[in-house]
């Protein structure tokens, strides 16, 4: 079960593991009605808050498991955090697989610390498929990126923990939302704690999956995507996530163009380097003047493996 409980427990299992990302106050979006605040996971080793969830798995796995080997589906971050992970601990047989869009600053990463990476399907939903298809036929411990396991999502959710050691103030927290697992974690920890605080989650334009169960009361474990920046954010929702669903507050979804808009102010203005499904939550400041977000806002920056050519693309 999904608890406060397990992600402080968790927290002590990987804490030793991880970067704590300080939160860092905006100047630049911060106004007299609110402050913003940024908790940068791309300043883990692997750039992403990735390596929380996968480190929570699969430091619990047995010996015996570790010599069989591990496999994960990804879009990228999370085989990144899966691979370095193996090759800290030694566990040789390590398959990712990643769709074919996956951009060549994750691949290259996931191969730099030895996984074998495998590339299949023209999106996540379908890599996933073929990567489970697979797993069901070998005897490899699947590393679940976000669906069902409960100690990923635990993982994901330590964030929230040092969110409110940071500044116990936090009224607001803005998150990107692909499969779900690291607003759900998140959001496990914060409404436990304070039940008041605004959980608001965002998706690009391109698959509001997430928006899309909760208006419909449908559970979409793949959803149609049109091309989008965020390769990280398409696809469909986490069985767990779907069941926690009532923990969010708000989706918002925002447009491909402010996205762009949003990376290259990171860029200029913030001096930090944020891949797309990162800047949504920056987006979202864009798109929603009005929207009554709070007074301590955290934005999570999920991840900084931005391709170098979009990062020069955006900033022409």
């Amino acid at each position: 079960m999904l608890s406060t409980k397990l992600i402080q427990e968790t927290y002590d299992l990987i804490k030793s593991y991880i970067y704590c990302p300080p939160l860092q106050e905006s100047i630049f979006l911060s106004n007299e009605k609110r402050k913003i605040y940024f908790k940068n996971e791309g300043l883990q080793y692997t750039k992403s808050f990735k390596l929380r969830g996968a480190l929570s798995k699969i430091l619990r796995l047995s010996e015996e498991e570790k010599k069989n080997g591990i496999v994960a589906i990804s879009s990228g971050n999370h085989g990144i955090a899966v691979s370095y992970i193996a090759q800290k601990l030694k566990i040789e047989n390590t398959l990712i697989y990643v769709p074919e869009t996956t951009p060549h600053s994750k691949t290259e990463k996931i191969e730099h610390f030895g996984a074998k990476l495998i590339r299949a399907g023209k999106n996540y939903d379908e890599a996933h498929a073929i990567g489970m298809s697979y797993i069901k036929k070998n005897n490899l411990s699947f590393i679940d990126s976000y669906d069902a396991d409960p100690l990923v999502y635990a993982g994901q959710g330590t964030i929230a923990i040092e969110l409110l050691r940071d500044n116990p103030n936090i009224d607001c927290v803005l998150i990107p939302i692909g499969g779900g697992g690291l607003i759900t974690g998140i959001a496990t920890y914060l409404k436990d704690k304070n039940p008041n605080i605004k959980i608001i989650g965002v998706q690009t334009e391109a698959c509001p999956a997430m928006d899309a169960c909760i208006k419909e009361n449908h559970h979409y474990d793949t959803y149609p995507s049109d091309e989008s920046l965020c390769e990280a954010l398409v696809g469909g929702i986490g069985s767990l996530a779907y069941e926690n669903r009532h923990l969010i507050h708000d989706v918002l979804i925002v447009k491909e163009s402010t996205i762009r808009k949003a990376i290259k102010h990171m860029v200029v203005q913030e001096k930090i380097i944020a891949e797309p499904s990162s800047c949504v939550t920056v987006a979202a400041l864009m798109d929603y003047p009005e929207y009554n977000f709070g007074r301590e806002v955290a934005l999570i920056i999920s991840g900084n493996n931005i391709d170098e050519e979009l990062i020069l693309q955006t900033l022409i």
